[in-house]
């Protein structure tokens, strides 16, 4: 079980490390946006759309990766004063009663939505626009399935300190 936790881990350590050069990517376009808008009055609604795209990418794939840092916002009132076990369960049971609902209604009630996209391979309804509207929409089903497979490795891990402090006692 540890060793598939280490796995998922790794997977959104990679994927987390490499979308996070879109951040990068999409300060470079913005820049190429403002230059070729003010220095040349040349606009591009292909570039400002991909900006849009590269932005939805950080984020849609980024909070898989924010999960297993534990960057997420959290009420920290009492949380911080619990012990490690305490902290656990109310890690496991947000998980299991708020997390993983979540990206199972995100992925129930978006699934048309993105098939119909996908099936009619939706472009831009701006003539100069990206043609790739359906991959754009394709992320909304990236969002819950990646932060459903680091739910299962924070869980595991929770498992792991319950276990871990049980056996301390």
């Amino acid at each position: 079980m540890e060793k598939f936790s280490h796995l998922i881990d790794k997977l959104s350590d990679r994927m987390g490390q490499v979308f996070s050069w879109l951040t990068l990517l999409m300060v470079l376009v913005m820049a190429v946006i403002v230059i070729l808008r003010y220095a040349f009055q040349i606009g591009s609604i292909a570039l400002q759309e991909s900006v849009m795209y590269i932005n939805a990418m950080i984020f849609m794939v980024g909070a898989a990766y924010t999960l297993k840092e534990q960057g997420h916002v959290r009420v920290d009132i009492f949380y911080s004063r619990l012990q490690k076990k305490n902290r656990a369960l109310i890690d496991l049971i947000g998980t299991l009663l708020f997390l993983i609902p979540s990206a199972l209604f995100i992925i129930w009630i978006s699934w048309d939505y993105v098939a119909v996209s996908w099936r009619i391979k939706e472009g831009s309804a701006e003539a100069s626009g990206l043609p790739i509207v359906y991959l754009l929409k394709a992320s909304i089903l990236i969002l819950p399935s990646l932060l459903l497979l680091q739910s299962i490795s924070e869980i595991l891990k929770i498992l792991a300190i319950i276990r871990q402090t049980d056996s301390e006692c």
